[in-house]
């Protein structure tokens, strides 16, 4: 018994600690309650599975807002450059894309999951498919193994909970871990969503759904006028309010708010000044100066946008573009710089891409992940309260506390 370790939970942080504990002798269980290991890295980017970043451990950090500095120890035993290596190594391509973002040559989720898989078993791991843990089980503070749902006892010298969060529940993030963490004594922060779509006041986004936006740049504003947050790239409308890359970033910012109070800014023209814009929408009302309005705007705008800008601009859709004034012009400007929606909530943490919340750091020893509280076991993955922007930065945390648990316990 005393050699055995127990690990709950075939995502990213299980699949890593699991072959890093079997690499050191140790007689290693996998347990998922799934019928197979990785689903949720399956949907990761978009089935293409952005697995880190290559930025430098600083900046690791800096994309952590959620207790960033609890993972100095484990970045340091395990880095991205590390992760990467094993990947390698094991067989699989990766490649750098924008921002730093990591991914397999083959854009395929499925590739990652499988040289994770084979890492594990390949160290000597056993997976255990379709066995849901409903308990730990602990004696004097110290882990004795883990009963499951259909009764069974099994025996261990030290757990690993890498059960996940409570986003995307299909894939088995249900937060049981949680539950279990609560069992034995450990404090579960607030659990609140990250990383996801939000909601937006009035009919404007309802009128633009499924609209995408390429090269937009964005800016969320408080409501005493300060710039909370400001990015450059792709977003979505939809029927609820917006999503897309961009928004789901700085989604995270505006977390602290409680996804409300806030003002979303677009610059439908971010490389464009108000000068030269003006000029470019002269040139066009030149050309189309026989036309009415609502005629005009087709190589500035999206179709789609067209009769929301025209209501938002209250300029008349049937007015000849030769009488539009110089303010009216203006009032246009200002409407395709400062495309405003106001922010009134998020979608339900079901839907979130990572969650922010979990068990108190304070109660980890972030140098090998074992609690504090109770001998023998460790945390690993989006279950501990940490968590970071798009681009990587999660699955990075995943590894990086499932490899030190993995090499601790």
């Amino acid at each position: 018994m005393s050699n055995k370790v127990i690990v709950i939970g075939a995502g990213a942080a299980g699949l890593i600690a699991a072959g890093k504990a079997a690499e050191r002798g140790r007689e290693v269980l996998l347990l998922e309650k799934n019928g197979r290991v990785g689903w949720k890295l399956l949907i990761s980017g978009k089935g293409r599975c952005n697995i880190t970043n290559n930025t430098d451990i600083e900046g690791l950090i800096q994309n952590i807002p959620g207790n960033g500095n609890f993972l100095y120890s484990a970045f340091y035993n395990f880095s991205n450059e590390d992760l990467m290596n094993l990947l390698e190594a094991e067989g699989l391509q990766l490649k750098v894309e924008r921002g730093g973002r990591v991914f397999p040559v083959s854009d395929k989720a499925q590739d990652v999951v499988d040289t994770m898989r084979r890492f594990a078993e390949g160290r000597g791991a056993k997976i255990q498919l379709n066995s849901t843990v409903d308990t730990v089980l602990m004696e004097n503070g110290t882990v004795t193994g883990v009963k499951l749902k259909n009764g069974s006892i099994l025996e261990a010298a030290s757990v690993i909970l890498a059960t996940g969060g409570v986003s995307y529940p299909k894939t088995g993030s249900t937060g049981d871990g949680y539950i279990m963490a609560g069992e034995l004594g450990h404090t579960v922060t607030p659990l609140k969503p990250s990383l996801i779509p939000l909601l937006a006041a009035g009919k404007t986004a309802g009128e633009l759904q499924g609209l995408s936006l390429r090269n937009v740049a964005i800016t969320i504003m408080d409501r005493k006028g300060r710039k909370v947050y400001g990015d450059f790239g792709e977003m979505l409308f939809t029927h609820f309010g917006v999503s897309g890359p961009l928004i789901l970033s700085a989604s995270r910012h505006i977390l602290p708010y409680g996804y409300k109070d806030v003002k979303l800014l677009i610059d439908l023209k971010p490389a464009l000044d108000e000068e030269t814009l003006d000029s470019r929408i002269q040139r066009d009302f030149e050309k189309y100066s026989r036309k009415q309005f609502k005629n005009s705007l087709e190589e500035l705008l999206p179709q789609k946008m067209i009769p929301v800008i025209i209501e938002l601009s209250g300029i008349p859709e049937d007015k000849p573009v030769n009488q539009i004034t110089k303010d009216e012009r203006h009032k246009l400007i200002e409407l395709l710089k400062n495309f405003t929606l106001e922010i009134t909530g998020s979608r339900p943490i079901s839907e979130a891409i990572v969650t922010a919340g979990g068990v108190r750091t304070s109660e980890i020893n972030p140098s090998t992940m074992e609690s504090k509280l109770v001998k023998g076991l460790y945390f690993a993955g989006e279950i501990i309260d940490v968590d970071g922007y798009t681009g990587g930065f999660n699955l990075t945390i995943a590894f990086s506390t499932g490899c030190l648990a993995g090499m601790n316990c």
